[in-house]
């Protein structure tokens, strides 16, 4: 589970981070990213609707994406606002897919802001570090 105060909460900042933040789009999944305070915790929101699959489905993809959030937290913690908006195709697609879409989307709507660049701890889609040493 993400913090409260990593988490998109209002539909204002859902609207605002989709309209001027920088858009990446996966087979499985759209990213917007935009920046926001430097000083301020970086904030996560997902939108996973109905076209994805039915409820079971629908959890599934967000706590894998929550994962991949999480994750994320660990490099961008703060200046960052980022919504992933989850695909039909996500419902079938397994783990690795998954975080390999959102680690790609998330690495080029970072580089169009001009963001940091991820750290060497950064998770790969195979679960190892950039180091190779596999992830406890």
């Amino acid at each position: 589970m993400l913090a409260t105060r990593n988490r998109l909460r209002t539909s204002t900042d859902f609207s605002t981070t989709v309209r001027s933040g920088v858009r990446n789009g996966r087979r499985n999944v759209v990213l917007y990213t935009a920046t926001i305070g430097a000083d301020e915790p970086s904030r996560i929101g997902f939108i996973v609707s109905k076209g994805v699959g039915n409820a079971v489905a629908r959890n599934l993809v967000k706590r894998r994406l929550r994962e991949a959030g999480a994750v994320s937290l660990r490099e961008y913690g703060t200046g960052f606002a980022i919504v992933v908006r989850a695909l039909p195709a996500s419902a079938t697609a397994s783990w690795q897919e998954l975080l390999a879409d959102y680690n790609a989307a998330l690495e080029v709507t970072m580089k169009r802001l001009g963001g940091r660049h991820p750290k060497s701890a950064a998770l790969r889609s195979n679960g190892t570090t950039q180091e190779g040493t596999q992830r406890a």
